[in-house]
């Protein structure tokens, strides 16, 4: 039972919550109309229009002090740095359970970090494997369920499953009871789970060795998903959701359908955690990335603006540098700009690094310091407009410095995916190798 002290505490929490939330969704509005800026226009139509957005901005304070909304706004991206997501991936030993979740972290056998891989059980508890770019992104090898003493209900207890947001069954095979006795228990105790039909490039491989004139792709593949469906619903899965796929070619048949149901089942904040611990598996994630990053812009832009704010000098810019320049190299890293997923891109695609690391024009991870953050604030159009204001008091300084740490963040967050979309292009080149 709640005491008194207990439920005040909920109360200031669900407060706190829906706070945030009416403050995400008036300001996504203003993100707009300041995205929908034309920065091609002349200095003081520029200034006249980024001020009616300002006062937009302003009035979001009418009910509460700039410090209280500072204060949301800061706790709601500390929200999402905490956030923690836990995905289960079980099978028969074999199955390519280790393969799958490689692949999916962007890496290799040879990679650093890697899931050690072998036609032997290598996995005897639950081993972590979390995403290079963003360690509360965790991917959970578990033992195997091919085991004779195999038991669904007491196995999910010796693998922690509240630990877990949702389980992968990765089968290399046609399922077998112990896939389906295992799901019917997960979905009974009320989480997710997902049939992973692997290695489906040795069946079409056989299958073309096998029947050359009459092999079709299409047609193995809509038979390997029908048997697995068919068979999984005898068993009583009502409506299993099954993908098939290669860990050696994870851009092929269903991977790219799974990671986007993995994605879109997600809540918000795991939502968005997920996307950005992807490898840049392909040009619409790579969007996908910008278009979520640039929601989140405005609230980086908000928190710098209107904490622990430094002047700068000789600029009527303040602003908490810090987060600015951990919110860039955060970026850097999202988009696998980083020396380890350039080192990793390269050794998959024969490319030598130096080539990857050409076509980046925007400064590296390292390169950003205070002086480069400043820099890149001085180049902003915005901030440019305070030569139209006779005295830039303390009223309109937090308004200047918020859009102008804004349009910086869009410039260098539309630079960095520029950049990942060349590092792809140039990684993918015909060279006689395919990103795996």
């Amino acid at each position: 039972m709640f005491g008194a002290t207990d439920m005040e505490l909920v109360s200031v929490l669900m407060k706190d919550m829906e706070s945030a939330s009416v403050l995400r969704k008036d300001m996504e509005l203003i993100s707009a109309r300041m995205e929908a800026l034309d920065l091609g226009l002349d200095p003081k139509e520029l200034f006249n229009s980024s001020m009616k957005v300002f006062e937009e901005f302003m009035d979001l304070f009418k009910d509460k002090g700039q410090a209280e909304v500072a204060s949301i706004a800061q706790a709601e991206l500390e929200s999402f740095k905490s956030t923690i997501l836990n995905i289960a991936v079980t099978g028969e030993t074999g199955a390519g359970k280790s393969s799958f979740i490689n692949a999916l972290r962007g890496l290799t056998a040879e990679d650093d970090g890697a899931a050690p891989t072998g036609v032997t059980e290598t996995t005897t508890k639950p081993t972590v494997y979390p995403f290079p770019n963003h360690a509360n992104v965790r991917l959970w090898d578990l033992p195997g369920t091919g085991s004779p003493d195999f038991q669904p209900n007491t196995y999910l207890k010796q693998v922690n499953f509240k630990r877990y947001d949702f389980f992968v069954i990765i089968a290399s095979e046609r399922f077998k009871c112990n896939h389906t006795a295992l799901a019917r228990e997960i979905e009974r105790m009320g989480k997710r789970f997902y049939f992973v039909r692997s290695k489906v490039d040795e069946d079409l491989r056989n299958e073309e060795r096998d029947h050359p004139r009459t092999f079709s792709q299409e047609s193995v593949l809509q038979r390997l998903r029908m048997d697995c469906r068919t068979h999984l619903q005898k068993v009583g899965i009502s409506n299993p959701k099954i993908f098939l796929l290669s860990s050696c070619e994870f851009t092929k048949y269903d991977a790219p359908g799974l990671v986007k149901t993995l994605k879109d089942d997600l809540q918000e904040l795991k939502r968005l955690a997920f996307l950005l611990s992807l490898p840049n598996l392909s040009a619409e994630i790579i969007e996908e990335k910008k278009a979520a990053l640039k929601k989140w812009i405005w609230l980086i832009s908000f928190t710098s603006a209107f904490v622990n704010v430094i002047p700068i000098a000789g600029f009527s810019v303040a602003c908490d540098i810090s987060i600015l320049r951990g919110s860039m190299i955060a970026f850097y890293n999202y988009f696998g700009l980083d020396d380890g997923s350039l080192a990793n891109l390269a050794r998959q695609t024969g490319k030598p690094i130096a080539e990857l690391k050409a076509v980046i024009i925007s400064p590296g991870a390292k390169e950003i310091n205070r002086d480069v953050v400043i820099k890149l604030l001085r180049k902003t159009s915005l901030s440019k407009l305070t030569a139209y204001v006779p005295v830039v008091g303390p009223i309109l300084t937090p308004g200047i410095s918020f859009l102008t740490t804004y349009f910086m963040l869009l410039s260098f967050l539309n630079e960095v995916a520029e950049d990942a979309e060349r590092v792809q292009k140039t990684a993918l080149k015909e060279d006689g190798k395919k990103l795996k």
